[in-house]
């Protein structure tokens, strides 16, 4: 198959009532281990990279190790940059063949935001690629930024912001937070719910990670379409191949513990997905 875009996994998701799972990956192995998942369970999903992701490599890099595996893959799989934070950043991605972007301006204040998230629309716009917008602020640590609060999305900002960017989609601020929870987060679910009946984009969570299956599950069936996933599988990747060094102190082959790690992501992936509703789905978009 070749890399899809996320418009029609939306809106299937959305119509039927789940979400389709997003996962961050570092390496060749967990991006085996997240599309071997998505085979094995029949699920659409999104790959994606963050800013420091690609700086470490590049977005030519990834976006070639993706394709080459997609190629041989019987399930729809879309490329995703996550968190953009510059427009070079984002042709870049684009030229690279990247299927879907995010401008994070989260930051700014909402005029700024605006602007910087409608000009990432107009790039993308030509090639027919969607972009994804962030409103409110999801706390904990993404790349270089960190906010130790979270800023609650507010509806009727959200709905100027849709119709003035022209997003594709709208990552909201509901309580989540990126990286570990260091205490049990509280979220507005009700908030969810008030959004859904104002837009008409598909709604994102960022900070899957670390949260219950059934508030996961709960943001869902209040209209989350898109669930990240990334600090999850850094921690599943890095304790395996922890764990095999520990227990195999001579190795010094990188194939035996990137596997260790490879398997590791997989398991989780393959949760994530059972979490998100959309297994078996594949067929459907």
């Amino acid at each position: 198959m070749s890399l899809v875009t996320t418009n029609a996994m939306f809106a299937t998701a959305r119509k039927n009532g789940y979400a389709i799972a997003a996962f961050n990956f570092e390496n060749m192995e967990m991006i085996q281990a997240i599309i071997a998942a998505g085979e094995e369970m029949n699920a659409p999903l999104i790959l994606q990279t963050t800013p420091s992701t690609v700086h470490y490599a590049s977005v030519d890099i990834f976006a070639a190790s993706v394709a080459a595996l997609v190629k041989r893959a019987s399930i729809p799989v879309a490329l995703h940059l996550d968190h953009g934070d510059s427009h070079e950043l984002v042709q870049d991605a684009l030229r690279a063949g990247y299927t879907s972007v995010m401008i994070d301006g989260s930051h700014l204040p909402l005029e700024e935001n605006i602007a910087f998230t409608k000009k990432a629309v107009e790039l993308c716009a030509g090639a027919g690629i969607p972009v994804e917008g962030e409103l409110g602020h999801i706390g904990g640590k993404e790349d270089s930024t960190e906010s130790e609060d979270s800023g609650y999305t507010d509806p009727d900002e959200a709905v100027r912001f849709v119709n003035e960017t022209g997003v594709s989609s709208l990552a909201v601020g509901v309580g989540t937070a990126h990286g570990v929870y260091a205490k049990k987060p509280v979220l507005n679910l009700e908030l969810i719910s008030v959004l859904k009946s104002k837009l008409a984009v598909p709604l994102v969570l960022h900070g899957g990670s670390g949260l219950e299956d059934a508030v996961v599950q709960d943001c869902i069936a209040r209209g989350i379409c898109k669930v990240n996933i990334a600090t999850d599988l850094r921690i599943a990747f890095t304790q395996a191949v922890s764990e095999y060094l520990k227990s195999n102190p001579a190795c010094i082959d990188p194939k035996k513990f990137g596997a260790a790690g490879r398997e590791a992501v997989k398991k989780i992936t393959m949760n994530r997905i059972l979490v998100c509703g959309c297994q078996g789905r594949a067929n459907e978009i």
